[in-house]
């Protein structure tokens, strides 16, 4: 049995869920009459979960066999998956929600440190081919949710998938818990190539530019049908999500392939993303805005594979732990910027004339990523100081 394989069905399952679910939330709110604010409320119960399961699982996951820790997270998903599938109590589904945001993160993290302990000679290559699973995901979810309830099928029909999928998953981990893997001896080890033990400041610095390139993510995939919609006249503003979802795919598959390459991708993506973004901000063609989502995407899916595999350099022993801190550094990113989008396109709709409060948000989203550059400068700088030593 292949593990690799499963790792990447665990991570492909992640983003098919959060794909899933966002494009179920309208249908969730009419079947439990909630209001605009509750509805806020059932979506952010999972990315409060997401948030706190790297804090509390990271250190166990260390000390515990990984495989062990997928198998017991798998089968907390498949329980609670189920539940929400066959219930129709609104409580139910906030318990359950909350329990899978719990497993889905601890499970990304987790399989991301299993595939880099358990192929020490290719797994810097097999990191960028694994982030482009959650991509697709992501990307395919809508599609499925869109084709089932145009046919009158319940929106409860994504959480069945994920049930499925997730047996499945169980069931492969399961075959291969024992079993040995990659052995570097004879190769070139790439995961710890360089590795000069769990260095805190280096996984922080990551921290910073993951917490940032997600924020901006979840701030333009929030707004660009806005954007498109209220100052670009254009009714393609989900064809744009989807264009910026997709080239994310191939963008972190190359980043698999180059991986020796990848703090130098991370330079030039940090550094894409705010250059783009102004040249978007500039144009007022919808199609103009349509293609340049094309480098914006493929820049922004570059970003986590990078990180990743330059995290492989600072994690030591510890990475489910430090994967863990990217995880959360994630969340973080994703809730604030969120939020911190709303309340600038609203300020800068009051003050600003002319139809420019979105661009003008996303612009200054993207002025963040001069953090980014400094961080990322600020690594090769920690790793001159350990050759030094």
């Amino acid at each position: 049995m292949i593990l690799w394989l499963y790792l990447f069905l665990i991570i492909f399952i992640n983003g098919f869920e959060a794909g899933g679910y966002q494009a179920s939330i309208y249908s969730i709110k009419q079947t439990y009459d909630l209001s605009i604010t509750e509805m806020g409320l059932f979506a952010s119960v999972e990315l409060f979960a997401t948030m706190l399961a790297p804090l509390l699982l990271g250190s166990w996951a260390d000390r515990t066999k990984k495989t062990k820790c997928l198998l017991i997270l798998l089968g907390i998903q498949i329980v609670f998956s189920l539940t929400i599938f066959l219930s129709n109590i609104s409580a139910i589904f906030i318990a359950c929600i909350f329990f899978l945001g719990l497993t889905t993160s601890a499970l990304q993290f987790i399989a991301i440190a299993t595939l880099a302990e358990s192929y020490p000679a290719s797994g810097k290559k097999k990191i960028g081919f694994m982030t482009s699973m959650y991509a697709l995901g992501a990307l395919l979810a809508p599609l499925f949710v869109d084709f089932y309830l145009s046919r009158g099928v319940s929106w409860r029909m994504i959480f069945l998938m994920l049930t499925v999928g997730s047996v499945i998953a169980f069931a492969g981990v399961f075959a291969c818990r024992n079993r040995k893997f990659e052995n570097a001896i004879g190769q070139v080890d790439e995961i710890n190539e360089g590795n000069e033990g769990f260095v805190i400041a280096g996984v922080l610095l990551l921290c910073v530019v993951m917490c940032i390139y997600v924020g901006f993510e979840n701030g333009f995939a929030y707004f660009v049908d806005a954007l498109f919609i209220k100052e670009l006249n254009s009714p393609y503003g989900n064809y744009a999500l989807s264009i910026f979802w997709a080239v994310m795919i191939p963008s972190r598959v190359l980043v698999g392939i180059f991986s020796k390459h990848a703090r130098k991708i991370l330079i030039a993506a940090v550094i894409t993303i705010p250059v783009v973004t102004t040249i978007i901000a500039m144009m007022s063609e919808g199609s103009i805005v349509m293609a340049l989502c094309i480098p914006l995407g493929f820049a922004s899916g570059a970003i986590y594979p990078s990180v990743l595999t330059t995290l492989m350099r600072f994690s030591g022993d510890k990475k489910a732990t430090a994967t863990a801190m990217i995880t959360t550094a994630t969340g973080i990113g994703g809730a604030a910027f969120t939020a911190l989008s709303g309340v600038l396109a609203g300020i800068y709709e009051n003050h600003l004339s002319g139809n420019f409060a979105i661009r003008a948000t996303m612009v200054t989203l993207a002025a963040f990523f001069l953090l980014s550059i400094e961080a990322v400068l600020a690594l090769k700088k920690i790793g001159k100081v350990k050759e030094a030593k």
